[in-house]
């Protein structure tokens, strides 16, 4: 058996009497579902706060990651890093004012963020090998939570950092189900990975390395979208890479709600608005939770595990409420 994955539900007791929808969560690269359950220093997590507030939640770990098994000759397995690797980008970022301009502003992870400290050494222990070709991996989770989404039914899906694309894949796939979709500095910018995680080009069909629905077509591996690059609208972000207009519209995808939400000194703050960007030219009704500029401060890319975690699934649960 390939591509299966394990997928744990929790469900509020006692159960709501008109209960809202449920939650699939996707988690990062190298994470599992524990990613959303206590955190590394033992508070609680957004699992058990959305339990609080009605809502069923299913956690679960990736195809060929964790607890949803690897066959061998499926791909290539990895690993996210060594110790010092994982806090440069993750922990303990205020470190790295050289590789993106607002990781000075690092001040939610709990802890040092480095080897030695009891809540990154536990964070690190659940860092998971992955399967590294990233087509195999997209075609698999797609295809693994939309088959739980059939199970499932109507519901939101939230999605982290690399399972972006796998969020939109299943939000394309089964646009008549996801009501909403939740994410949290997904995979991208558009058309291309950034640092720390690369400078190639990327995500042909603009959010995805392999097909979402375009009107009109984007052909055969998107061949018959064209790009041009708009630049950054200050020295602390990015260029975006964008359609020519007229750009083609999403078919399936503009049918659902997203909230894209950045911590303020992720390495993801100089480029996630170029997503947002991408999404408002594709015809997406999509709302911007900029951490930073809406009071929120000190996040990393992790922000769901930090000090101020549950002030960050505040605002997501208004979001969710209102649609």
């Amino acid at each position: 058996m390939i591509g299966q994955i394990y997928v744990e539900k929790l469900s509020p007791n006692p159960a709501p009497e008109c209960p809202p929808l449920p939650i699939i969560f996707i988690a990062g690269a190298a994470q599992s579902g524990t990613n959303f359950l206590d955190t590394p220093d033992g508070r609680p997590g957004w699992a058990a706060y959305f339990l609080s507030k009605g809502h069923t939640v299913y956690l679960s770990d990736q195809p060929s990651r964790g607890r949803s098994f690897w066959y061998p000759g499926q791909g290539t397995i990895g690993y996210i890093g060594g110790p010092d690797s994982v806090s440069d980008i993750f922990t303990d970022v205020q470190n790295n004012g050289n590789e993106w301009p607002q990781a000075k502003l690092h001040t939610q992870w709990p802890g040092t963020g480095r080897i030695g400290d009891p809540t990154f050494d536990q964070f690190y222990r659940s860092q998971l090998q992955f399967q590294t070709d990233r087509f195999i991996s997209e075609e698999q989770n797609a295809q693994a939570y939309s088959a739980l989404v059939d199970v499932v039914g109507d519901c939101y899906i939230i999605s982290h950092s690399q399972a972006g694309a796998y969020g939109w894949r299943v939000g394309d796939m089964r646009s008549d189900r996801v009501k909403g979709i939740v994410q949290l500095e997904p995979s991208g910018p558009p058309f291309t990975l950034r640092p720390p995680f690369g400078t190639d080009p990327a995500f042909a069909f603009g959010l995805t390395d392999l097909a979402i629905g375009y009107s009109p077509s984007a052909g055969v591996n998107a061949s018959n979208i064209e790009t041009t690059i708009e630049p950054a609208i200050d020295a602390d972000h990015n260029d975006c890479i964008m359609q020519k207009s007229p750009a083609k519209q999403l078919t399936n995808l503009a049918k659902i709600p997203e909230l894209v939400v950045t911590g303020e000194a992720s390495f993801h703050a100089p480029y996630d608005y170029c997503t947002v960007k991408y999404l408002e030219q594709v015809g997406v009704d999509v709302e911007y939770a900029d951490l930073g500029k809406e009071g929120i401060h000190g996040n990393g890319h992790m922000f769901f595990m930090e000090k101020n975690n549950l002030q960050i699934a505040d605002r997501v649960y208004e979001w969710l409420k209102k649609h």
